[in-house]
């Protein structure tokens, strides 16, 4: 090896150290406190409901964003495209507590997350891939609210669901 290829492998090297250094320290620390005031185990811990403690107040959650979409089982929130995007079972958009697995089933991700709905379903990441969920290796900073008026709209067996979804406006890769 010439001394042009040492120099070069040596700085390819540096540049990757220097990379995963940055990594290390903008993952240090806590949540940075102007975007995350709760995170999902804070929202959905207790009683009352998350739509009973925060009503429509505009709240910023932190966890792990989920997604199924191929891969749900559910319906698609019926015939009345006013309420269908809060009551719908799929696709299953949820935040969690956890990092999820990737080999994370439907039941799991409705008994440990957050279930996050939009009107028109734009507010979410895109897909890295068509099938299986949706993970992202970094927790995100979702923006919305619970109470939405539509969940009063919803149909009655799921009312309290609706009313307990959270309902994104936005969401914020960064947490640190």
């Amino acid at each position: 090896m010439n001394r042009e290829a040492r120099i070069g492998v040596a700085v390819v090297a540096a540049l990757g150290a220097f990379v995963a250094l940055m990594l290390v320290i903008g993952n240090l620390g806590e949540i940075r406190p102007e975007v995350g005031q709760l995170d999902v185990a804070e929202a959905l811990a207790g009683s009352p409901s998350p739509a009973e403690r925060w009503g429509s107040e505009e709240l910023g959650v932190v966890g792990w964003y989920a997604e199924l979409d191929a891969d749900c089982v559910g319906d698609d929130g019926g015939a009345d495209e006013s309420v269908a995007w809060l009551q719908r079972e799929c696709p299953l958009r949820v935040l969690m507590p956890e990092q999820p697995a990737e080999d994370v089933t439907q039941a799991e991700l409705e008994r440990e997350g957050l279930r996050l709905a939009a009107p028109l379903g734009d507010r979410f990441p895109s897909r890295a891939e068509p099938g299986g969920p949706n993970l992202r290796f970094q927790q995100l900073v979702v923006l919305g609210h619970f109470a939405d008026e539509a969940a009063a709209q919803c149909v009655p067996e799921r009312r309290e669901r609706c009313a307990n979804t959270f309902v994104v406006t936005d969401y914020d890769e960064r947490v640190r």
